[in-house]
C-alpha cells in the first residue's frame, strides 16, 4: 500500500488467480463413466449368455420332439421364449442293461446284433398271465422311482394298459410343459430295456386336463399340441433307455377328450401319459386301419363281453381319498 502526496490512503486492487482444482471433483465423471461402461458390458455379456442358452435349449427340444409349450390353461407365452428352466446337463445316464421281464410262453424270435453277438430272444406276451407279470415288473420299477401312486396298470383284451398320471402331490411333467420330471424320466429310461425284450408294440398317448388356453385362435397352442408333445417326449426317453424304434406303433395326443375322471375334468389324474402294450392281434388290427388291408386281417374288437367291460370300468374308477 502506498501513500500519495496528500497523505491519503491509496486503494490497491489485488488480482487473485484461482487455478482449477485438478485434484478435486474434476475426475469424478471419469469414474462414473467407467462404472457405466462396466455395467453395460456386463449387461451385454448376460444377454449373450441367455441367447446362447436358449439356442442350445431349442436344439435339445427339437431333438427330443418335446418342446415346452405355453402354460397349460393360462395362454401366457411360449416357455421357450420366456427362458429355460433348470440345467441342460443330463443327470440320468442311459442304462446299459435294464430289467428283464418274465418271458412269455408264446412265439419268440431272436435278433442278431450288429456286432455279431446274439441277443436274448424277444418274448411275445399275448396271454393275460404274461401281461400281468409284465405289469408287476412295471409296478416294481415305479415303486423304485417313488411313483407307485402315479402308475396304474390294467390288463385288457387289447393288451396291458399303463397309466402314468399326475396326483395332487406330484406331477409327471412341468405344468404347461413337455419337460418330464426327474422321476418320470428315470422310470421311462428303466422301462426302455423292458420293452426291448418283448415283441409287443406300444401305443403312446398323451392326455391333459380340461383347463383351456386363453388364446383360442386356430393357430394358437392348445392342449392338443401339449398332449402330443408329451407323448413324443415319453417316446424319446424310452428310446434313450434302449427300446427299439419299431416297438412303437403309434404316438398321439388326445388333449382333454378322454378324461379318467369325467366328473372332475380338471382333476390331476386326467393329466397323464398312457402306454398300451398291444397283443399281436390288436397290433395287426390297428396297423391295418391305416395301411393297406391284408388278407385275414383280424377285426378290431372291444372287450369280449359286457362283464369284461364292467370290470374294466370298475378298475379305472378313481379311488376314494384316504
Amino acid at each position: 500500500m502506498q501513500h500519495n502526496k496528500a497523505g491519503a490512503h491509496q486503494t490497491v486492487v489485488k488480482r487473485v488467480s484461482r487455478k482449477h482444482d485438478d485434484h478435486g471433483h474434476s475426475g469424478a465423471w471419469k469414474v462414473a463413466f467407467a462404472d457405466f461402461c462396466l455395467a453395460l458390458l456386463c449387461l451385454f455379456l448376460v444377454l449373450w449368455l441367455l441367447a446362447s442358452r436358449n439356442s442350445e435349449r431349442l436344439q435339445v427340444v427339437m431333438k427330443n420332439a418335446g418342446a415346452n409349450l405355453i402354460d397349460e390353461g393360462n395362454g401366457v407365452n411360449n416357455s421357450l421364449a420366456s427362458g429355460s428352466r433348470g440345467s441342460l446337463i443330463e443327470r440320468h445316464p442311459v442304462p446299459a442293461h435294464g430289467e428283464v421281464p418274465v418271458r412269455g410262453t408264446s412265439r419268440e424270435s431272436s435278433n442278431q446284433r450288429a456286432d455279431g453277438a446274439q441277443q436274448s430272444p424277444r418274448a411275445l406276451l399275448d396271454s393275460p398271465a404274461d401281461l400281468q407279470k409284465l405289469a408287476q415288473v412295471v409296478q416294481r420299477l415305479s415303486a423304485e422311482e417313488g411313483l407307485a401312486s402315479n402308475v396304474n396298470t390294467v390288463v385288457t383284451p387289447q393288451g396291458l394298459r399303463l397309466m402314468l398320471h399326475d396326483t395332487d402331490a406330484r406331477g409327471m411333467f412341468e405344468r404347461g410343459s413337455a419337460q418330464p420330471s426327474d422321476r418320470l424320466r428315470g422310470l421311462l429310461r428303466k422301462l426302455g430295456p423292458v420293452f426291448a425284450r418283448v415283441q409287443n408294440q406300444l401305443l403312446i398317448v398323451g392326455h391333459t386336463d380340461a383347463t383351456q388356453y386363453q388364446d383360442k385362435g386356430p393357430g394358437a397352442f392348445s392342449n392338443w399340441a401339449l398332449s402330443s408333445h408329451r407323448a413324443m417326449a415319453a417316446r424319446y426317453h424310452l428310446l434313450e433307455g434302449g427300446m427299439p424304434e419299431d416297438s412303437v406303433l403309434q404316438v398321439s395326443g388326445m388333449a382333454d377328450s378322454a378324461p379318467l375322471d369325467a366328473a372332475h375334468p380338471q382333476a390331476a389324474r386326467n393329466r397323464r401319459i398312457e402306454m398300451m402294450v398291444l397283443t399281436q392281434r390288436q397290433s395287426s388290427a390297428i396297423a391295418a386301419m391305416y395301411g393297406m388291408p391284408r388278407p385275414n386281417t383280424p377285426v378290431l374288437n372291444g372287450p369280449d363281453s359286457a362283464e369284461a367291460m364292467q370290470e374294466l370300468r370298475q378298475s379305472l374308477r378313481p379311488s376314494a381319498p384316504n
